[in-house]
């Protein structure tokens, strides 16, 4: 039976109701100034040249397409004090098929099925953001660090390079009639490529490189670090996962309309020739085990109440697991997933908060929020510090004297039984 993008959008509410609201965190010329105190402006580069990319293919920028919305891509960069680069790729959902691409993300009521941003919203500014933007912040470990950000506008997590026309279910929020072809630019991987080429020419020398992401940009993060470790091959890489647990189903990943809806190109030689099946889950460990120099992690609340949202969509369908609960089911996908890799891998960590909360590096809780100890940019900035004997353990003690550990809230990463 075709499912309604009624029922599918119900599917998703339900589950986050089952853990209680989410909280979204929300969300100019280049200053050379190395020498005093890091610039606080930033430089909006609008519609960018396509240029050729790393892969040897010509990439142009563009924004979903969606009707009705602005195609224009832009990005944003500014100079810092320190020779530090953080390249930080935004969140803002998935549209892979009919019903979730007839559901853009454009400031309507809640009750409205939203799925995906189509466009770079009027008025993004990361001067005005918290979090790792709060650069007048002194427990902000990339202060005074060079910073590029990059909008999510593609739906596709930063990794498409494909056109797809879809057929509208009907969007009457929109005036848009059921029936209508649809068109949907999944150009994520383009928008990177050429972001990447602008920042090569434009940060060369950096000694430190983190790639960061928060929900459909913390697998954009993921997926195209190695294209990052090959464009800044001198620098120690550091690459974040947000809110980006890769709890997906099979369904998802291999299906066409699915994951493969956007033509992602994950780069083989770390991820496999298999690479366009790869599962969700996988994504992290197979970055982390390729690139045994540099250190990854994840951050996630417990009971993630958007990504749980996601994953009652994939698993209506797709297909339940063994637990008909997304919400369990999420949970423990999770839980074993970051243990699996804790213990596999020496150079991954996690952080698990307690709540639902979803993504926090642009949030003020990266400050304050302290459930499974340190606070997160503590935790981060251990991870950054380069603290020595981190390679000597797998995070779960001091050994070596490394200081980057994982943690997690009391009980956050215990099994919940299927109900």
């Amino acid at each position: 039976m075709r499912k309604t993008l009624t029922s599918v959008w119900w599917a998703w509410c339900g589950a986050v109701a089952l853990v209680g609201s989410a909280g979204v965190a929300q969300a100019t010329d280049l200053e050379a100034n190395r020498h005093g105190t890091p610039s606080l402006r930033w430089e909006r580069i609008d519609s960018p040249a396509p240029v050729r990319g790393l892969d040897g293919q010509v990439h142009a920028a563009t924004c979903s397409g969606f009707p009705g919305t602005d195609p224009r891509f832009s990005f944003w960069a500014r100079k810092g004090q320190s020779r530090n680069l953080a390249i930080y790729f935004e969140g803002g959902g998935a549209c892979w098929d009919n019903n979730t691409c007839s559901a853009p993300l454009v400031g309507l009521p809640p009750e409205v099925p939203q799925f995906f941003v189509p466009q770079v919203p009027p008025g993004t500014d990361p001067a005005t953001m918290d979090g790792l933007f709060k650069t007048d912040n002194p427990a902000n470990p990339v202060r005074d660090w060079d910073m590029v950000y990059i909008p999510y506008c593609t739906g596709d997590i930063h990794i498409g390079s494909a056109t797809k026309t879809y057929t509208s279910v009907g969007n009457p929020a929109l005036g848009l009639p059921a029936g209508v072809p649809v068109t949907i630019q999944h150009r994520g991987f383009d928008n990177f490529m050429v972001v990447l080429e602008w920042a090569r020419k434009n940060f060369r020398g950096a000694n430190k490189v983190l790639v960061a992401g928060s929900s459909a940009g913390g697998y954009g993060a993921t997926a195209n670090s190695p294209w990052v470790a090959r464009a800044f091959p001198s620098a120690e890489l550091y690459v974040v996962a947000d809110a980006s647990q890769g709890v997906t189903n099979a369904g998802f990943d291999n299906g066409n309309p699915g994951r493969n809806s956007w033509n992602p190109q994950l780069d083989r030689r770390t991820f496999g020739n298999n690479s366009p099946a790869l599962p969700g889950p996988e994504l992290m460990r197979r970055a982390a085990q390729a690139d045994r120099d540099g250190r990854y992690a994840q951050f996630t609340t417990s009971f993630d109440g958007v990504q749980i949202g996601f994953y009652a969509v994939m698993a209506q369908q797709f297909g339940a697991g063994s637990c008909p609960n997304p919400v369990v089911e999420w949970h423990n996908k999770m839980s074993a997933q970051l243990q699996s890799d804790a213990s596999s891998l020496r150079n991954f960590r996690h952080y698990v908060a307690a709540g639902q909360f979803h993504t926090v590096l642009r949030s003020p809780a990266v400050y304050t929020e302290s459930s499974a100890g340190p606070t997160v940019a503590t935790w981060l900035g251990d991870m950054l510090a380069n603290r020595r004997g981190w390679e000597n353990g797998n995070g779960q003690g001091h050994r070596g004297g490394s200081h980057w550990r994982n943690e997690a809230c009391p009980g956050c990463l215990v099994q919940v039984p299927c109900q």
